[in-house]
């Protein structure tokens, strides 16, 4: 099934019944792919007993276990009114603002045949992990985020959203990383009509969610005699107009664990120009943004930074792809996957060999704690990641980490019978 433009589809919204639980801050999580590590779990069920993350990251060893315990969980909530089904079907629009920050879109119930651009692969492992997930428990648990190119002015469907952010909100809470999150429901035929001529004219670039996109497609294809009409040919996103409201883009750090930085540095020899930068982080990474062409900085603890630049033309040309558009050629981390990594370090592409961290502190403090080396990047742009999803080429994973995210826990889209 194919679609000229986006069509968002109001649904029945799953909410936490405030009465029923101690606040919206408690039961609340970040998207399941943040709070893997085990301490971040249990923070998070000893918050509230009705924590969402127990259906979106339930424990068990098995996994068809895992899944049936997230859909009696489920069942459960909803049978004790700790989860409540919205009165009418409507498209949501979600606000979260936090300093200088405010970000603005719609929740809704995405059809998934329409032009939608991913930028990244997935690991089809964690795709059927979800899809399990998603199957049993017959429900999308967490929008994921996608950006779309509207109008700077606020017309169509900004103009719906900045004439109902005016109202007071379903709900509002703020989370322990500082954000305020305000929800509100758009459920009047004019403004909803509005809202679906407006996306008829778009296309989407997904900035977060990447296994969820393709865990909704799945799901699709796996259900027999699904058409169009099918509760399982949409999926939960949050859609925001970046020309309204810009996505705050930010880099994903390498931290190598094996690899000391006194090696790292050896091993490059003339492949790119090594320069020792004096100061802090901070100088580090000012260093770093001034630099033009490909460039990286090298650490391997709080006061031991070396900015990698101008890299060999000859060892580029050898090494990375030619078949691909120059853009994806001159990334950074094209440059630094295809060349330093593949060639110059040897280090293989797993979870043991590469650690992925979006915090720059962070990365610098576990490559010091594990004697490796953090490999510190910039982030791309959204309009060079749109450029490249045009063009139908995916980018190195973890290019570029887009936000801010959708809190999970606010609503819930269920997708059996009666209930969209």
């Amino acid at each position: 099934m194919t679609s000229d433009g986006l069509r968002l589809l109001p649904f029945r919204g799953l909410r936490y019944a405030p009465d029923r639980v101690s606040s919206l801050t408690a039961v609340t999580s970040p998207p399941y792919d943040v709070v893997v590590r085990p301490d971040g779990v249990r923070e998070l069920e000893t918050a509230d007993p009705y924590n969402i993350v127990r259906l979106i990251l339930p424990h068990s060893p098995d996994p068809a276990t895992r899944h049936r315990q997230a859909a009696d969980t489920l069942h459960r909530w909803r049978a004790e009114g700790i989860l409540a089904p919205d009165e009418r079907p409507a498209l949501y629009v979600y606000e979260q603002r936090s300093g200088e920050v405010l970000q603005r879109g719609l929740i809704g119930a995405l059809r998934l045949d329409g032009p939608v651009l991913p930028h990244e692969d997935v690991i089809p492992e964690v795709v059927e992990d979800r899809a399990a997930l998603m199957r049993a428990a017959a429900a999308n648990f967490e929008p994921l985020l996608l950006s779309y190119r509207g109008q700077s002015t606020a017309s169509g469907a900004t103009a719906v959203i900045e004439r109902t952010v005016r109202a007071a909100p379903l709900l509002a809470t703020t989370t322990e990383d500082g954000f305020a999150h305000r929800l509100w429901a758009v459920t009047d035929p004019a403004d909803l009509a509005a809202i679906d001529a407006d996306l008829a004219r778009r296309e989407a670039l997904i900035a977060d969610g990447h296994h969820r996109w393709a865990t909704y497609q799945r799901l699709y294809e796996q259900q027999p005699d699904a058409t169009p009409a099918s509760p399982w040919a949409s999926g939960l996103v949050l859609l925001v107009d970046t020309a309204r409201y810009p996505l705050q883009v930010r880099a994903i750090h390498r931290v190598l664990p094996h690899l000391p930085l006194s090696k790292a540095l050896a091993g490059v020899g003339g492949a790119f120009r090594v320069r020792r930068l004096p100061g802090d982080l901070s100088a580090a990474l000012k260093t770093l943004d001034e630099t033009h062409g490909t460039a990286f900085v090298l650490a391997g603890g709080p006061d031991a930074f070396h900015l990698l630049d101008r890299p060999d033309p000859a060892l580029l040309d050898r090494t990375i792809r030619s078949d691909r558009p120059e853009a994806w050629r001159r990334l950074d981390a094209t440059v630094l996957h295809s060349v330093l990594l593949d060639e110059v370090w040897g280090i293989p592409d797993r979870p043991s060999d590469i650690g992925y961290l979006h915090h720059t502190e962070a990365a610098v403090a576990q490559a010091a704690r594990l004697g490796g080396t953090a490999v510190l990047m910039r982030a791309t742009s959204e309009d060079t990641v749109r450029q490249l999803a045009q063009c139908g080429v995916t980018m190195p994973r973890k290019s570029t980490s887009f936000g801010p995210k959708p809190a999970t826990g606010l609503v819930i889209r269920t997708l059996d019978d009666g209930e969209n």
